[in-house]
């Protein structure tokens, strides 16, 4: 039975999505026309304007950019926990059209690191539990008449909040630091922390200037968390200076 581990891609972006956003600032302040604003901002760098942007938090040109993303290996807890982020699309595999015993297979499922940490007896205990459910998932698609999706719909209530689930996500890039500035604290579960800190190397390298203090709130200012801080912001600051390739 497959144990997997999640992976996230940038799909595609706004093209020079910094561009883009300086244009829709600038706008709002130009008599130029949109043709001639474009040349401006293209025949520039734009890196000061958009700290200044940003600094300023003027946040609703952000917005003209988009980033889609492709995760894998996430398993149908990440689901629950990612979709609560309104501003946002996502296409996610179906456990009613895709069958999670294809071709003879055991559903892949994801394994907590504390249980991994627990030492190998743990892992196996674990992974047996898995096995049992996956009995029991092939159990009912075979007693529902094993018809495709009319078994799946019904079967696919016994697997567990374990079985990986893939997924493409569309934010723009002001919703983008709110998921950044929530997840990728340390206080976050586990597995949305690491997909998101994920997601925001990837946008780092597209985007630096727009993204350079995305992140938890202690990556530029003090922690949001009060009383319940996790008490690692300095360490935060370091993780966030080696995405940015800062020593």
């Amino acid at each position: 039975m497959p144990q997997v581990k999640h992976s996230v891609e940038l799909i595609r972006y706004t093209s020079e999505p910094e561009n883009i956003i300086a244009m829709g600032a600038k706008l709002c302040y130009s008599g130029s026309t949109v043709k001639g604003l474009s040349e401006k901002i293209e025949s520039k760098d734009q890196s000061a304007f958009i700290k200044k942007l940003a600094d300023m938090g003027h946040m609703s040109p952000i917005e003209h950019a988009s980033f889609t993303f492709g995760i894998e290996g996430v398993s149908r807890s990440f689901l629950a926990q990612v979709t609560r982020h309104r501003i946002a699309s996502f296409s996610v595999q179906s456990q009613r059209y895709v069958s999670q015993a294809k071709e003879g297979k055991d559903f892949a499922y994801i394994i907590p690191p504390e249980i991994e940490a627990l030492g190998q007896e743990a892992i196996d205990k674990y992974k047996q539990q898995m096995a049992l459910i996956d009995g029991f998932y092939k159990e009912w698609v075979k007693e529902l008449g094993n018809k495709g999706e009319s078994s799946n719909e019904d079967a696919r209530f016994v697997l567990p909040n374990a079985c990986e689930t893939k997924m493409i996500v569309t934010m723009n890039a002001r919703e983008l630091m709110h998921f950044f500035e929530i997840r990728c604290c340390q206080r976050a579960q586990w597995e949305i922390r690491a997909v998101a800190w994920d997601m925001l190397k990837l946008c780092l390298e597209v985007a630096p200037n727009l993204f350079a203090n995305a992140g938890p709130s202690c990556v530029s200012g003090p922690c949001s968390e009060g009383t319940m801080s996790c008490g690692q912001a300095v360490s935060v600051r370091e993780k966030h200076k080696a995405l940015r390739g800062i020593e």
